[in-house]
């Protein structure tokens, strides 16, 4: 018999650092009786920490943002959110026919920001992002970096305490990537938001996350964890992220090897 798909239930969850995510038992296949893209898998997230996601290419960690965000549903098991999510993905897909300002302002007219307050609004978001001029400015007009920071404007608009990034800084040169990830760390820090952060880069990972979770290869379940002790605010260089870097790259060689 074919289980019923559940949807996610949003629930309020409270202050502090209770859950802002519960997953349980995951299972998403994209046909009936077709191959399982994630089984069983079973995470906790708590409020205003930052997650990072590694895994092999198709171990079902863009989908499991999917279902979080609620473009997807899962074919069985409970996922259970104490707030809306936000997602982030790789391309900016920001309109080019509107400015950077307007771009983010779109956002704001769709959760009913009053058209008198969106400017000014945008511009308090743009701001956030180290990008106060760039209101007038169209995407073509902006290096990627910068189109990247809008984009995280405009996800910040939506207003919601949940941000999903799916490999947001893998088309940027390395340079750029790092810098990004400081505005990220003090974007997160400033607004206080739950962020679960995919990446294949696993310096990227210990770089930025509280936590670093491994996905199993398809099917895609969590096989191991790490917390990521040491300086608060790390660079790509430091020891700490050198030393543990390895220690995750070898799990995910040894599963990549495992499964082919």
């Amino acid at each position: 018999m074919t289980q019923a798909k559940p949807a996610s239930t949003l629930v309020d969850t409270g202050e502090g650092r209770s859950n802002i995510a519960s997953i349980q038992n995951l299972a998403k296949r994209y046909k009936h009786n077709g191959p399982l893209i994630i089984d069983n898998l079973n995470l906790e997230i708590q409020s205003g920490e930052f997650v990072a996601l590694v895994g092999a290419s198709g171990c079902g960690k863009s989908t499991l943002l999917n279902i979080l965000s609620g473009l997807d549903t899962q074919s069985s098991g409970q996922v259970t959110l104490g707030a809306e999510a936000a997602l982030l993905f790789q391309e900016h897909a920001l309109l080019p026919w509107l400015t950077a300002g307007k771009n983010v302002e779109l956002a704001l007219k769709l959760i009913g920001v009053p058209r008198a307050e969106r400017r000014a609004k945008a511009q308090e978001l743009l701001e956030l992002v180290h990008l106060p001029h760039a209101y007038d400015l169209r995407p073509h007009e902006l290096s990627g970096g910068m189109r990247q920071r809008v984009a995280i404007a405009r996800a910040l608009a939506q207003g919601r305490k949940f941000l999903l990034m799916d490999e947001p800084f893998a088309a940027l040169d390395a340079i750029t990537r790092d810098l990004l990830h400081e505005e990220l760390i003090r974007i997160w820090e400033e607004t206080g938001l739950t962020v679960l952060f995919v990446t294949h880069n696993v310096r990227e990972a210990v770089r930025l996350g509280q936590r670093v979770i491994l996905m199993s290869s398809r099917p895609g379940r969590i096989i191991n964890e790490w917390q990521v002790q040491g300086e608060e605010h790390r660079r790509i260089e430091s020891p700490i992220v050198s030393q543990l870097s390895l220690e995750i790259t070898e799990e995910l060689r040894k599963e990549i090897k495992r499964h082919g």
